[in-house]
């Protein structure tokens, strides 16, 4: 390579660089600067602050950065709730922890400053697929020349070093706290509470420990406060809020979640250590908080913070029952379709109206998953009632959606109504990745920040319904220029359409998914072989496959090549390549993967679609309904355009963890969109006295009507 060839190279990866926000160098001084105060109040909710019953954490967050905290950890078998012991493990890790126990066991009281049984309690953390190293942060600290001392058994696991050990330990808070670099203090009146016991009470009692612990911080403390676990059967988001110079009144957030108000329980570590002026070690997956101002009344912060836990419980409890209820409707939409679809019909005009209600229900029924998203731009979980304001809300933008599809010239194209649909569904998702993925959080078909697996970027299921909007959408601009016999400048487009969303999916800064990447390429890569005349076959698909494993890698180095603090996951997954610890991250996805299986309602759901398909669609010998026949004769480029998603969607099945999931949604769009082009397709046919429907001739129907 010549030098002119260096500097271009070294010139592009400076470009490739300068695009993913956040570049800058960590920092960070061998020995800690100043000193911070971790306070864990295990269950504590925002909707527990008050100014008459919690007036110290009033007082506090007056006068600091707040925001809900996700603390989802290692939860006993059977449960989704973070117990308080494996809440103060994550912090001791920075990862996600728990404990072998079957239920939540209250955390093991230290004889004088050891903890007993830590030496098991690591070796277990190191077989549940986390690979977490307790002990992390509290040997961070005393590694850099620093102490730490805890009050409370929890507090104790939380910043014990690899031993086990504090240097000091209390049972109350002593004003020998101020000495020590790093405190912990556990306060767990919120877990103790007596069945029928008032909440309020034990609210109460908990900050006026927090009154008595907080003069006993010396001067300049740092103070972290977090709800660490949950403290009953269901889990919730919980408090966080940061004190101290560089917390000023307002919200926080944290590179973690790119969410404004939003932080997880891991980036209570690297926030200790950040503001330790400590470099956090290997190991530790969150991101120090940051504030991001906004700042209003108290009471605006508090009541903001916790209508954020109600819309998220209400999106966990309406989840399951929405899946259900959808995955009945479209099972009945394919039912009367097929009876439509198949039936003789008269001449009164029955045909006619049975024909286009069908195809009216297939663009709402396209329009659902689009619309799930959508809906969070209506503020439902305000409402007296939040969950029938979340169905109200999906039903509506749905509802605008297919009177769109419906509101101009293009109802009469074969690919109209479809066309609207499906460019809605792409424009949205793609321009709510490009400004942050707000949408998706408490999406019922989105992220759950309770669950906390992805805050940012797409979820998987909105991928599926964002590249089967990408894919369809282009079988209307594709056909106008195939009629016009301009089939190479048609492959062009779909593969400039295609590059534009591969960018958007794979970047970090945006997208930032891995398998989304990995099934965008072969399936735009079918579309463009089909149009060119060219076969797929599975030679071709194996070096698509690999194509798009050598992409999003490159893109996961790039991620790598930024501070450890700014990586996001798949720079993550690249250091733990180069570090032999990929295998155990890529077994725990895979089996996550097979579990989807058995997943009942998504798997119907696939399998119908895919039936209906199959079996109505495609197969006119046996139901005599050659409807996708002649919208592929009428429109040829919605062939490839279908089969291009239905590919995404399988090879994105096999390589992302949610599964089923995705075909499940990827066939929840792109079947009933399929419906509606084959209904107007027959619509335009003249029926035929065996019941059957012909092809109309080119000369009764101009290509592409």
């Amino acid at each position: 390579m010549t030098g002119r060839h260096r500097i271009l190279a070294a010139a592009l990866v400076g470009v490739l660089l300068s695009l993913i926000p956040g570049t800058a160098q960590a920092t960070g001084s061998h020995a800690p600067t100043g000193k911070v105060a971790i306070i864990g109040v295990p269950g504590l909710l925002w909707s527990d602050v008050s100014p008459s019953w919690t007036p110290n954490l009033w007082r506090l967050v007056g006068t600091s950065a707040a925001a809900s905290m996700s603390t989802r950890a290692i939860p006993p078998p059977g449960t989704g709730v973070t117990c308080p012991a494996a809440g103060w493990l994550t912090l001791s890790a920075g990862q996600r922890a728990g404990t072998p126990a079957s239920a939540c066991a209250p955390p093991p009281v230290p004889a004088r400053t050891t903890v007993p049984g830590f030496d098991a309690l690591a070796a277990y953390n190191l077989t549940t697929g986390y690979d977490a190293g307790i002990g992390l942060l509290g040997q961070a600290v005393r590694d850099a020349g620093g102490t730490t001392a805890a009050v409370g058994p929890g507090a104790a696991l939380g910043v014990a070093d690899r031993r086990g050990t504090v240097d000091a330990y209390f049972e109350s808070p002593s004003p020998e706290l101020s000495q020590h670099t790093l405190v912990a203090v556990e306060i767990d009146d919120l877990t103790r509470i007596p069945a029928g016991a008032d909440r309020a009470v034990a609210a109460r009692e908990a900050d006026r420990r927090l009154g008595s612990a907080l003069p006993l911080l010396a001067p300049g403390t740092v103070t972290l406060l977090g709800g660490i676990a949950d403290d009953g059967d269901l889990a919730h988001l919980h408090v966080a809020i940061a004190g101290g110079p560089p917390y000023p009144a307002g919200f926080m957030s944290s590179a973690s979640t790119r969410q404004d108000a939003l932080v997880t329980l891991p980036d209570l570590t690297a926030t200790a250590l950040h503001a330790l002026g400590l470099t956090a070690p290997k190991g530790v997956v969150g991101r120090p908080w940051q504030a991001v101002g906004g700042a209003e009344s108290t009471a605006a912060t508090v009541d903001r913070l916790a209508q954020a836990d109600l819309a998220s419980q209400v999106t966990r409890q309406v989840r399951q029952p929405f899946f259900i209820s959808f995955v009945a409707l479209q099972v009945l939409i394919y039912l009367l379709a097929g009876i439509a679809l198949r039936r003789r019909w008269g001449g009164d005009g029955t045909r006619d109206r049975v024909l286009g209600a069908t195809r009216v229900v297939g663009v709402a029924s396209g329009a659902i998953a689009v619309s799930t998203f959508l809906a969070q731009l209506i503020p439902w979980w305000s409402g007296p009632r939040p969950m029938l304001g979340l169905v109200g809300a999906i039903v509506a933008v749905a509802a605008a959606i297919t009177a769109a599809a419906y509101a101009g010239p293009w109802r009469r194209h074969v690919l109209g109504p479809l066309t609207v649909v499906a460019a809605t569904t792409f424009l949205a998702l793609g321009l709510d990745v490009l400004t942050g993925s707000h949408l998706q959080v408490n999406a019922v078909a989105g992220y759950e920040p309770v669950t906390g697996g992805r805050f940012y970027g797409f979820s998987n299921i909105a991928w599926a319904a964002f590249v089967t909007g990408g894919t369809l959408m282009l079988a209307w601009p594709v056909q106008a220029l195939l009629d016009r016999g301009r089939r190479r400048l048609a492959a062009t487009l779909v593969g400039v359409t295609g590059g534009v969303g591969l960018v958007i999916t794979g970047w970090p800064s945006w997208g930032a998914d891995f398998g989304g990447t990995i099934a965008w390429v072969p399936g735009f890569a079918v579309f463009v072989l089909m149009l060119l005349g060219l076969r797929p076959s599975w030679p071709r698909m194996v070096a698509f496959c690999a194509a798009g494993v050598a992409l999003i890698g490159a893109i996961a180095w790039l991620d790598w090549l930024r501070p450890a603090d700014r990586r996001t996951h798949l720079g993550v997954f690249f250091e733990q390549v180069l570090d032999g610890g990929a295998w155990s991250v890529v077994t725990r996805k895979g089996l996550a993967m097979l579990r989807t299986l058995g997943t009942w309602e998504l798997t119907i759901l696939a399998v119908t679609a895919l039936v209906f398909l199959y079996l109505v669609l495609m197969r006119p010998a046996s139901w005599r309904a050659p409807a996708l026949g002649l919208a592929y004769e009428l429109t040829p480029a919605l062939r490839p355009a279908l089969f291009s998603a239905l590919t995404c969607a399988l090879v994105g099945f096999a390589v992302n963890d949610s599964g089923v999931a995705i075909p499940a949604m990827a066939l929840s769009v792109a079947v009933p969109l399929a419906l509606t082009a084959s209904v107007r397709a027959l619509r335009l046919a003249p029926p035929t006295g065996s019941g059957r429907s012909a092809a109309p001739s080119a000369a009764a129907v101009p290509p592409g009507t």
